[in-house]
């Protein structure tokens, strides 16, 4: 599972439907009762339950098809959680930093694919073949989203990876189509939401925590942004010592995250801002919510939980 930084605009993309403390037009009882029935988006531990579960549908589809396929499970559950923008959990951070190491790991493992591998040592014709089983090669078939900031995005789908999108998903098209919508909408609003005032509140709020605690950054990503410096300026000889000083950097933020409810001011104010575009795509987000629940109960039935 490809880990990033999240940015702030998309701080709260497995929590902000579970928020209650938003503030709507009037705080009515309604709004609330309405936003608590919509489809709730996947956490990002049922995300990856759902993506392992594509890696097994393919592996076998594969296997049908003659060729070879590595699934990569390389990754505990607590090692594959994403590390968002608000990070608040503390003995994550006591032992993982930033995630740094996790990372590298990642990057190692896909210097080395073995699948990449596999592929180079076939014969020219068994290469083609294999592409051809795997995504549909020259005769796969173009899917297109529009995405709600203006422009357009595309993808190639077939073969194999189509078949293991179909049973999960049911569409992928529509998969496809909705989910650039939904995990798109902050460019309508990102500018908004880093100027609100209830944000940026918390977020000075986070800033005097982590300066008490010897950590003197303006705002998490600050703070990221100079363990990175640390660690190449420290180099690999002192690897030791930079990751030390990204845990204790990494606690602080957590631990900061958590006293200031930055991560619950963040998650409400999302959903503030996503409810007011819910008239234009609604629709889609809750489609898309749809399908990945029902992309999940498959799951379930396909792979086992990581450990």
């Amino acid at each position: 599972m490809r880990r990033v930084l999240v940015s702030l605009c998309a701080v709260v993309a497995a929590t902000a439907v579970a928020a209650t403390g938003c503030a709507g037009s009037d705080g009515g009882g309604r709004e609330q009762g309405d936003r608590q029935q919509r489809p709730r988006a996947l956490t990002w531990q049922q995300e990856l339950r759902v993506m392992d579960a594509q890696q097994r549908l393919t592996k076998q589809c594969m296997k049908r098809h003659g060729f070879d396929y590595w699934e990569d499970r390389r990754l505990t559950l607590a090692e594959s959680r994403p590390v968002r923008y608000v990070q608040d959990d503390v003995e994550w951070a006591r032992t993982y930093g930033y995630g740094s190491r996790i990372d590298a790991e990642n990057q190692r493992a896909h210097e080395h694919n073995p699948i990449g591998t596999y592929r180079q040592s076939l014969t020219g014709h068994r290469r083609a073949a294999f592409d051809i089983a795997l995504d549909g090669g020259d005769d796969a078939h173009m899917l297109t989203a529009a995405l709600p900031g203006g422009g357009e995005i595309r993808k190639r789908l077939g073969g194999c990876t189509e078949e293991a999108e179909r049973k999960l998903y049911g569409d992928p098209a529509e998969w496809f189509r909705t989910g650039k919508v939904a995990t798109s909408l902050n460019a309508l609003y990102g500018e908004d939401l880093m100027k609100d005032r209830q944000l940026t509140g918390a977020t000075e709020a986070w800033a005097r925590c982590m300066k008490k605690a010897g950590q003197p950054y303006s705002d998490p990503q600050a703070a990221r942004d100079a363990v990175r410096v640390n660690t190449g300026r420290l180099g690999e000889a002192r690897a030791d010592e930079a990751f030390a000083a990204e845990r204790k950097t990494a606690v602080a933020d957590a631990t900061c995250a958590r006293e200031t409810s930055l991560r619950a001011v963040a998650s409400a104010r999302e959903t503030y801002y996503e409810d007011r575009l819910r008239d234009r795509f609604g629709k889609d987000v809750d489609t898309y919510r749809k399908l990945g629940q029902q992309a999940y109960d498959r799951a379930v039935r396909i792979v086992p939980e990581r450990d």
